[in-house]
């Protein structure tokens, strides 16, 4: 059995790793006020940012999904991994040994089973790498130094070579500690008559890492004549590696994409190598598939999707690259970046580009590029005879949707135009309204078709509503947020959570029926159980207690938005600000009880109990008073 990891060491773990550095390892941040950062949110689609962290909680929500959580939620939910095998993650990250209750820690026994898959590729790595040095891999070092890349090349991308043995690296990895069925499971060994076999033999090796920069698979080229496999082959489907969801050099470049809002997407690994030592650093290629909608989610959480971002596909001139051009043109409208092309010359890829005309005849090539709408008309127009009216019209039919289709309203229109010169037309007006008319078409349908057809143009570009958007069928609580007293008890409980100091020690007077909404009340409960926001205003871990003190899943994800959601004022919160927030809702608490007794009192007079009415109207009176004086001094009457 798996011994537990110790309390003290999963908080150690949960202090040292900032969550805002954790989570831009996947998307970019960027700030939303309030000592917040927002980015498009890892777990569903969506065009707005709607994704907010907060680094001194420690925590994430999205408004969108209702997804939160701290730290370790997130790294659980984004890689799929167990308790035990994120807070192993993280321990590694921050340089902390763990300790092991329960019998104590026996390595490969106890470690989750992601955690020890990537350590085996993480060793693979390192042995290929040094395998690159010996004399047997002296055909690699021709290869790559043909390609014009020296040591320096292959260091920098973690290059390395598989011996051409049965079980090289398979012994190695059994006297690391790893069993035959986790050589086999991480793809790194097959098996074979005898037991596993090394799945890559006598190959240059390329490591595939996830966008955390942890080796997840390989990619192999083939050197020799008498190797009867693949050109090249790739690490197969594994818990850790899906290649749909992939991107050679995705490590190396997020950095670089975020900060220019620009991605490179070539199509091998020696074109991601050429780009990037010719200065094209936001260069990245797929593993042996096409350009697919996984691998479009992460870009986009690195772009940002807004109207600035752009993303650069580079074919080679023939028909296979225009072909894969026109497959990468039907995904464009997932992107709100826009889409370019560049067609290498001479059918040469940047590999050989770089190699027969230097490093700056790369970069001139990005910087060739044209819109892709642009190239898939252009493609449109080739195949129909423009020199007869029905030529034009078919060519129009088929191309007058591709214009319809593009995002920005001037740059359709200006491509209308320009589509009008390009098929010959010479009343450009009809071409223009032509194109008007199947947008209009295309959006109407949008609002009034099904999921499937509304979905896309909720992503593109309507405005967002005033309170935070929330799916169909929300997984916290119905509440009616239009409601200005909630609105208000939602800000003194936001405020509670993230200024304790503004509110205390007021707030830890207010009772449960100052909270119209029941599920505010509950959280009002759990900060009373967590000490309350006169022990919070001076205590790091406040927030966590509180979470801890919610009595289920439901409550835990509202208090967790609340102490993300940003504040209603523009500028700092200060104590005249929380006070009115204070006022107002003790005024709504005072309002509410004041009708209360207003109707019990007619009751007793109807039924003839004076003395009861009398004792009503006395405390009727007692809060009318305290009513108008809080409506006179606001806080300062509390």
């Amino acid at each position: 059995m798996a011994g537990r990891i110790n309390d003290d060491d999963v908080k150690a773990v949960r202090d040292a790793v900032p969550i805002d550095a954790v989570v831009s390892e996947y998307l970019q941040l960027r700030n939303a006020g309030g000592g917040n950062l927002k980015g498009l949110c890892p777990f569903h689609d969506e065009k707005s940012p709607s994704f907010h962290v907060s680094p001194a909680k420690g925590l994430y929500h999205c408004f969108g999904c209702q997804e939160g959580g701290d730290t370790v939620d997130f790294i659980m939910k984004i890689d799929h991994l167990s308790f035990a095998e994120t807070i192993e993650r993280l321990a590694s990250q921050a340089g902390i040994t763990l300790r092991y209750e329960e019998g104590g820690y026996t390595p490969g026994r106890q470690q989750g089973e992601r955690t020890r898959l990537v350590e085996a590729h993480k060793v693979a790595a390192q042995f290929y790498a040094e395998q690159l040095d010996g004399a047997e891999a002296e055909i690699a070092r021709k290869f790559l130094a043909e390609r014009g890349f020296d040591q320096s090349a292959a260091q920098h991308f973690g290059l390395g070579y598989s011996p051409a043995g049965w079980d090289h690296l398979t012994r190695f990895l059994r006297g690391r500690g790893f069993s035959d069925q986790e050589l086999v499971l991480s793809g790194l060994s097959q098996e074979g008559r005898r037991g596993p076999i090394d799945r890559f033999r006598g190959r240059l090796m390329w490591p595939i890492r996830d966008i955390a920069g942890e080796v997840v698979g390989f990619g192999a080229r083939k050197l020799r004549e008498d190797d009867n496999g693949p050109k090249y082959l790739n690490t197969p489907e594994t818990p850790l590696y899906r290649k749909s969801h992939v991107l050679y050099g995705i490590d190396l470049a997020k950095k670089e994409i975020a900060k220019t809002s620009r991605a490179v997407v070539v199509e091998g690994y020696t074109d991601v190598m050429a780009c990037h030592l010719s200065g094209i650093t936001t260069a990245i290629a797929t593993c042996g598939t096409s350009f697919g909608e996984g691998h479009i989610k992460i870009l986009r959480r690195l772009l940002m999707d807004h109207s600035g971002s752009e993303v650069v596909f580079t074919f080679d001139g023939d028909a296979a690259g225009q072909k894969a051009a026109l497959r990468a043109f039907e995904d464009d409208q997932k992107f709100a970046a826009e889409t370019s092309i560049a067609i290498t010359p001479g059918g040469m890829d940047p590999c050989d580009l770089r190699l027969a005309k230097g490093d700056q005849a790369v970069a001139d090539l990005v910087e060739s590029r044209t819109p892709l709408f642009e190239f898939a008309l252009r493609h449109v127009a080739s195949r129909h005879n423009l020199d007869t009216t029905v030529g034009r019209a078919a060519a129009l039919d088929e191309a007058a949707p591709i214009v319809a289709r593009i995002k920005n309203s001037s740059i359709q229109h200006e491509s209308a135009v320009q589509l009008a010169g390009m098929l010959g037309i010479l009343d450009t007006q009809f071409v223009v309204r032509r194109v008007s008319q199947l947008a209009r078409w295309a959006r109407e349908r949008g609002r009034d078709g099904g999921p499937d057809q509304a979905r896309p143009q909720q992503r593109r570009g309507r405005a967002a509503p005033a309170e935070p958007a929330r799916p169909a069928a929300p997984r916290g609580p119905a509440l009616n947020l239009r409601s200005p007293a909630r609105r208000v008890e939602r800000e003194l409980l936001k405020l509670a959570l993230q200024r304790p100091d503004l509110v205390s020690p007021a707030f830890d007077a207010y009772g449960a029926d100052e909270f119209t909404a029941p599920p505010y009340a509950v959280v009002r409960q759990c900060i009373e159980d967590a000490g309350g926001t006169t022990a919070g205003a001076a205590d790091q871990s406040y927030v966590p207690r509180v979470r801890e003190a919610a009595p289920d899943d439901t409550v835990r994800a509202m208090v967790t938005e609340l102490a993300v959601e940003p504040l209603l004022t523009r500028r700092d919160p200060d104590e005249a600000y929380a006070g009115v927030q204070l006022a107002t809702v003790r005024i709504a608490a005072v309002d509410a009880r004041i009708a209360d007794l207003e109707g019990a009192a007619r009751r007793c007079e109807a039924q003839g109990d004076h003395a009861g009415s009398a004792a009503m109207l006395q405390e009727l009176w007692v809060l009318q008073q305290y009513g108008k004086t809080l409506r006179e001094r606001g806080a300062a009457a509390l």
